[in-house]
């Protein structure tokens, strides 16, 4: 019995079929979704969304963050942005990560909320570049 999965960015929803499993970046670690999966809603971190069929990966996509909701029957990724491995660049990760540190440089460090968000920022950046550098 497979797992239905949606992945939804706030522009539009981008994917919704049945998987065998899904590995999500979770702000704790990767975090693997199989059917019967306890009930969970899960903070997202930058990093990389791994579909498998069967005992084989088939997709492969960045996300930047966001929140999962996983029930026993389905897995609902809402992502703050998402887009295909051939869509991720070196360049513009590392433009976001001049943006992310400038940004940090800026924010009132008393400002927990604020910081942390610009901390986020950075650590996406981060996440993203890594996948653009990964073979």
């Amino acid at each position: 019995m497979p797992t239905a999965l949606e992945i939804v960015s706030p522009e539009r929803l981008l994917l919704s079929r049945a998987v065998d499993m899904v590995v999500i970046p979770a702000a704790e670690g990767e975090l693997g979704v199989l059917p019967g999966h306890a009930s969970m809603i899960v903070l997202l971190r930058g990093g990389l969304l791994r579909i498998f069929e069967g005992p084989q990966e088939t997709s492969r996509m960045f996300v930047a963050g966001g929140f999962a909701e996983i029930t026993p029957e389905r897995c609902t990724v809402l992502a703050d942005e998402v887009m295909p491995l051939a869509e991720v660049s070196k360049s513009a990760a590392e433009r976001r990560i001049n943006e992310a540190e400038a940004a940090y440089e800026a924010v009132d460090k008393a400002d927990i909320a604020a910081r942390d968000a610009t901390l986020d920022q950075l650590q996406s950046a981060r996440a993203m570049l890594a996948v653009a550098e990964a073979p």
